[in-house]
């Protein structure tokens, strides 16, 4: 047999050069580089083996260099999501808690269903030294460190204590990152000992691997099943979901709607599969949806799936969808989502699913008074739309205004990224996406810092596009030091800096709980009350993301806001445009519910009438059987 005699991170190195994905014809690098923060446990093998390769050309794996273990997480995943799950990166950290910073990172990628590489470096597979700096010793079990808390937010997990190990591991984490329906976070623990070892190793290992991501065909027993029930339907509503996007199925979810005249609203994750001012496209749904489509989703009798995991939020804490006999049809690629709500499952790829329901309704329209009423539906959502980007909001500008501008100024191809606080909520029901990869929100880990590090992954995937990381203060004081990142690698990422000195999103959840906006704002310590409610903090975060190397220009009011975006735009650097807003608001109106649990019992009058509010909505709350 033909060996080549190299250590395990070299190995591991030359394989993942050689990993390819493909799709309908189209192939692409699998694994295109390497994040990572170099320290004790990583530095001398994969460390050493980037640095091999590249001096040698053995293998072509660009190495990139993050600030945050935890950004350089996010920016493989908005890469990945950008991409399609066609490509992601691997990333690497050191020993202890350069590895365990990860883990919020592998927790967003597996709930999003969002493909990538862990490498976390372990301790001594032979405990020659024992313990080492920074291991954890359990005193129930010699074998477990601290990476073992990956196991949890993983969908595959090895940890390779002997080199030859490494050759099924590495071919089980490839086809995981592959599976539309099993990917997520795959993390390999590399033991610091491991990973400069050498082994004779079989050159087959190194061969050139294309992974084929097939696209499931729908069962044509499942078709007429589905169909049937879309047939019976006075009332159907599609609800599209990130499922849509990444097969790729917005040419054959636009031609449904149009033949069929079913509306079709959207989650985060499938907003921009169908335009927003496309005739039956009525907008987000659920607990921040918009009036056209949660006053659909209470009288539709029908409702077809396409893609979605059906979050709370998709479903108002199952609450949105209101008749009694409703009935679901599930087009999923993932029987777990398919089988959701008892709905009788379409286990298939969306595009390929679509495509057979169009055939098997190609005689069947909704009735015409249902497609007007959508129509009407649809001009009272523009109206309140508009009304919020135009409120007149002062003497600081309302956060629906500033986003009301950005929409403005932004092409239909411009990205705009965002993940946490107040502001998914509005983008969920303003922003007007025309194109499916043109919004970018994180939400279903809906992480704070998740934006910037995003906006390196994002710009990476896609250097033709406008990228605008939309943060709000909260978010940006979480994690924002990729800033450094972009400009290394001479990225141009526009970052528009939402300062309202607090947390406008929980601060309003709060005073809706009746716990009176409590510890969300960020404020001096009140040496009378003992709270934090004094004055104002002195924060300057324009002066901090100058310090980091970006651009920085400031507005205080909305047309000054749409002069800096345009000069943004023009600039050739990362430029952040720091803007201040109302905490208070006002936000858009509420169409939907969320159930967040409040006191059963209090003290406070505020928090009392909070609970009998919530249990009103607890009434309207049922699964769907």
């Amino acid at each position: 047999m033909n060996t080549i005699r190299l250590t395990t991170a070299q190995a591991l190195v030359r394989f993942l050069a050689n990993q390819y994905s493909e799709r309908d014809g189209q192939e692409q690098r699998l694994i295109p580089g390497v994040w990572g923060i170099f320290g004790h446990g990583n530095v001398a093998g994969i460390g050493q083996a980037l640095l091999q390769a590249a001096v040698t050309q053995e293998a072509d794996l660009p190495y990139y260099l993050a600030r945050n273990e935890q950004g350089m997480v996010h920016a493989s995943v908005a890469y990945a999501k950008m991409r399609d799950r066609l490509a992601t990166f691997a990333c690497t950290a050191s020993t202890g808690p350069g590895s365990t910073n990860m883990i919020t990172g592998a927790a967003l990628a597996t709930t999003n269903r969002l493909p990538v590489l862990l490498l976390p470096s372990d301790m001594f597979a032979t405990r020659a030294a024992d313990p080492v700096l920074q291991q954890l010793e359990d005193t129930r079990c010699g074998d477990v460190t601290v990476n073992d808390a990956f196991r949890a937010v993983s969908k595959y997990f090895d940890r390779i204590s002997r080199p030859e190990q490494l050759i099924p591991a590495a071919l089980a984490a490839m086809r995981v990152l592959t599976d539309p329906v099993e990917t997520g976070a795959v993390t390999l623990a590399l033991p610091q000992d491991v990973q400069a070892e050498a082994y004779d190793w079989p050159a087959g290992f190194f061969r050139r691997r294309v992974w084929h991501v097939g696209r499931p065909v729908p069962e044509p027993q499942a078709v007429e099943r589905a169909a049937a029930l879309i047939r019976g339907a006075k009332r159907p509503l599609i609800v599209a979901g990130g499922g849509a996007v990444y097969s790729g199925a917005e040419t054959e979810l636009r031609a449904f709607a149009e033949a069929t005249g079913i509306p079709v609203a959207d989650t985060h994750a499938g907003k921009g599969a169908v335009p927003w001012d496309h005739p039956y496209a009525v907008g987000g749904i659920g607990s921040t949806g918009s009036y056209a489509a949660n006053e659909l989703a209470r009288e539709a009798d029908v409702v077809l799936g396409i893609g979605t995991r059906y979050s709370d939020f998709t479903t108002a804490s199952h609450t949105v969808f209101g008749d009694p006999e409703v009935t679901f049809v599930n087009l999923n690629v993932a029987r777990l989502d398919a089988v959701k709500h008892s709905a009788e499952p379409l286990v298939a790829d969306a595009r390929l699913g679509l495509q057979a329901l169009a055939g098997a309704l190609s005689d069947w329209q909704v009735p015409a008074e249902y497609r007007a009423r959508t129509r009407e539906l649809i001009a009272r959502t523009r109206e309140i739309e508009d009304a919020c980007f135009t409120v007149g909001h002062g003497p600081l500008p309302a956060q629906t205004e500033i986003l009301g501008a950005l929409n403005a100024v932004l092409d239909d191809r411009d990205v705009v990224i965002n993940a946490a606080g107040s502001m998914p909520g509005d983008l969920q029901q303003l922003w007007r996406a025309r194109d499916p990869k043109a919004y970018h929100v994180e939400y279903a880990y809906s992480c704070m810092g998740y934006e910037v590090a995003a906006g390196v992954g994002a710009k990476m995937a896609d250097p033709s596009r406008e990228v605008v990381v939309l943060v709000g203060d909260g978010s940006y004081l979480m994690m924002a030091q990729e800033i450094v990142t972009m400009v290394s690698e001479g990225l141009k990422v526009i970052i528009v800096l939402v300062q309202n000195h607090g947390f406008a999103s929980i601060g309003a959840l709060s005073e809706s709980l009746g716990s009176q906006r409590f510890g969300t704002q960020y404020r001096y310590r009140d040496g009378d009350s003992g709270l934090l409610d004094g004055d104002v903090l002195p924060v300057d975060l324009a002066a901090n993301a100058s310090s980091l190397g970006a651009d920085v220009l400031h507005a205080t009011s909305v047309e000054e806001f749409r002069t800096a975006m345009e000069k943004a735009k023009a600039a050739s650097r990362t430029t952040v445009v720091h803007v201040e807003t109302d905490l208070h608001g006002p936000n858009p109106p509420g169409h939907g519910w969320w159930d967040v649990p409040v006191s059963e019992v209090s003290e406070l009058d505020s928090t009392r009438a909070a609970h009998k509010a919530y249990a009103a909505h607890k009434l309207t709350q049922r699964h769907y059987l």
